[in-house]
């Protein structure tokens, strides 16, 4: 074929480099001349699942309904690989047993489910960790969570960089935290916020004349301080339509947020469309297809982001790094927890834009209870900041947690041998 005279020119005046020849050349290079090592890396050997209680400062966190939890029951998870010196932690505590479709007992069960069948599996590799989890069993992302964050640990640790980078990197020096005040009288409320307000908290978490006598504590801390306290007004899902209209009606000349205040998306859009105050979605948002639903629908100005409700730190960053493109800040947290828990949110709550980062809280501070040792997620003065050890930066201590409520070298049911299961 015939070249176009612009192209020939240039050929004439750039001709083609000579041939080399070369051992890697394509006459004489062989792909069997090249041996590729079958990969080897870290392999779950073993899981084990442990029981502790939580206590409270205040002795019980009431919300919505009248409902209450006095002690919180939390489930520790270990996983063990074939280095001997790398085991994973998670957690997971439910708030109570009917804020949520889950509770503590499921939380175990639902791990005791799945440990058996995850046995061999590489858990650096997170999205297929996640796979095997959800076709092993429908629902309970409570479970999920507690061995997904174990995972990210064992991540980290192997990399020996702490989980936060992973994230997305740490910025700025620490993070701010609010602080959820239990259901009480206006006055008791209003004393509460006083307190917390001077051990540094800035975001209290809360029925008109509750949330008046909490906003008048909170203007007057604003003109002693000259710092703005944001007030959330969370229902918990507590109120009827006609309520909630009542209550948005009943503020509506405060400086304040409304929260989930009913059951239902569908119910909390109503109300929306009827408040000019900034609305917050909490409850509603149990995936990564709600997030998206939520975006589209322009239905928040803030969302929570609770990483046991959405199945752990994996299905958890995909949605802050959604509302972090959408532009809408977050609320990063968790159902509750102790101490690994707190380092996982930690590690979300750091690597967060901080202008997206509407606050974060710190359940570890809220009872007496230590069920792991780590210096580098205890607030200091309502801020905290992430660890910096590798993993989550949690050494659990076995004095409190005792021993394992279920081990998988102690389970002898058979392991799922379904034909079509993608593993």
């Amino acid at each position: 074929m015939r070249l176009p005279p612009l192209l020939r020119r240039f050929r004439a005046r750039h001709p083609p480099p000579p041939s080399i020849s070369s051992p890697l050349s394509q006459s004489s290079f062989s792909h069997r001349s090249i041996s590729v090592p079958e990969y080897e890396g870290l392999r779950i050997t073993r899981i084990m699942t442990y029981q502790a209680d939580l206590g409270l400062h205040e002795g019980r966190y009431t919300w919505a309904g009248g409902k209450y939890v006095d002690v919180f029951d939390t489930t520790v998870v270990a996983v063990e690989t074939n280095d001997p010196d790398i085991t994973g932690y998670g957690e997971n505590c439910p708030l109570g047993s009917n804020y949520l479709p889950m509770f503590a007992g499921g939380t175990r069960a639902g791990i005791e489910e799945m440990a058996r069948h995850l046995v061999g599996a590489d858990p650096t590799r997170l999205l297929d960790v996640n796979r095997r989890m959800d076709w092993l069993l429908s629902g309970h992302p409570n479970a999920k969570s507690a061995i997904d964050m174990a995972c990210w640990d064992i991540l980290g640790k192997k990399a020996q960089l702490p989980v936060c980078k992973f994230l997305g990197g740490r910025f700025g020096k620490d993070f701010k935290l609010y602080c959820a005040i239990s259901q009480a009288s206006p006055e008791a409320m209003a004393e509460n916020v006083r307190q917390y307000c001077e051990e540094g908290y800035t975001e209290p978490h809360d029925d008109i004349r509750r949330i008046r006598a909490v906003r008048t504590v909170l203007d007057a801390q604003t003109a002693r301080a000259g710092e703005n306290y944001p007030l959330l007004c969370n229902a918990n899902t507590g109120l009827l339509m006609h309520e909630a209209m009542q209550v948005v009606n009943g503020v509506a000349d405060l400086d304040v947020y409304i929260e989930m205040p009913c059951e239902t998306y569908e119910e909390c859009r109503s109300v929306r469309d009827h408040t000019n105050l900034p609305f917050v979605l909490d409850e509603c948002i149990q995936d990564v297809g709600m997030m998206v639903r939520i975006l589209a629908d322009r239905a928040a100005d803030v969302v929570n982001l609770k990483i046991g409700r959405l199945g752990g730190l994996t299905k958890a960053r995909v949605v802050r790094d959604l509302c972090v493109s959408a532009g809408v800040p977050m609320n990063v947290e968790d159902t509750w927890g102790g101490d690994v828990t707190q380092a996982a949110i930690a590690a979300l709550a750091h690597s967060t834009p901080p202008e997206m980062l509407f606050c974060a809280t710190d359940f570890n501070s809220y009872g007496p209870d230590t069920i792991a040792d780590t210096t580098a997620v205890r607030r200091d003065g309502g801020r905290m900041a992430a660890p910096i050890d590798p993993g989550l930066g949690v050494f659990p201590r076995w004095d409190v947690l005792g021993e394992p409520v279920y081990d998988t070298s102690n389970d002898q049911r058979p392991v799922s041998e379904c034909p079509n299961k993608p593993f």
